[in-house]
């Protein structure tokens, strides 16, 4: 996560770095901000979010924009929004990112519009959710697409459909599968009948920052 937080910071806004380096110091806030299961970001006012509070959603285009180009993590696998020179973290409903298909219908995209080049395993979960760890960070695929992505999985060798795998009654209920989508080269694992703290585990991230 060290890494993954040090490239993601590159790409910071100019006005948050020079914030940063006039401002080193000053302290994060907890419970403002949340992420839903959808990709929608709420503010939480009254900050209590840490405290489980649905919060607001936020809409305005260029705030969603500036969010989401300065959204990143801790070596702790905490994500946060780097708000000018102070760091606002983020409680996680599902995954640091939500993955939708590409408008192309190649490949994933981030709710925060940034394409997936890679991607490292799959994890279904025991609810039916289904995860990914991508070269940007863990995600979970949006609702809306998760029949067609589930249909874009193949398992390997022999290119048996995922979906035909999974209703198979002889399959453990934990499988794991090497398994290839056109749009990303090789094959890579997907888990089968993970958990909620699988998910975090694996994907590395900490769904509900509070203060150390």
């Amino acid at each position: 996560m060290v890494g993954l937080a040090a490239l993601m910071t590159l790409s910071m806004d100019l006005s948050v770095k020079q914030a940063l380096a006039k401002w080193p110091n000053v302290p994060a806030v907890y419970g403002w901000l949340s992420l839903d299961e959808r990709g929608r970001w709420h503010i939480h006012e009254q900050g209590d979010a840490t405290a489980g509070g649905r919060g607001d959603p936020i809409t305005n285009p260029q705030i969603l924009a500036f969010i989401g180009r300065n959204y990143v993590a801790d070596e702790l696998g905490r994500w946060y929004f780097q708000n000018g020179p102070q760091r606002v973290y983020v409680r996680l409903d599902a995954a640091p990112y939500v993955l939708r298909r590409a408008d192309t219908g190649q490949g994933l995209i981030t709710h925060t519009d940034v394409a997936v080049k890679t991607i490292a395993g799959w994890w279904l979960d025991d609810t039916g959710r289904l995860y990914a760890q991508t070269d940007v960070g863990g995600g979970l695929i949006d609702g809306r697409d998760l029949a067609s992505i589930l249909d874009q999985l193949r398992v390997m060798p022999g290119e048996t459909a995922l979906l035909e795998a999974l209703g198979d009654e002889n399959s453990p209920p934990d499988a794991i599968w090497q398994v290839n989508h056109a749009a990303y080269p090789g094959t890579v694992p997907l888990h089968n009948g993970a958990t909620a703290k699988d998910i975090k585990q694996q994907l590395d991230f900490i769904a509900n920052p509070v203060p150390e």
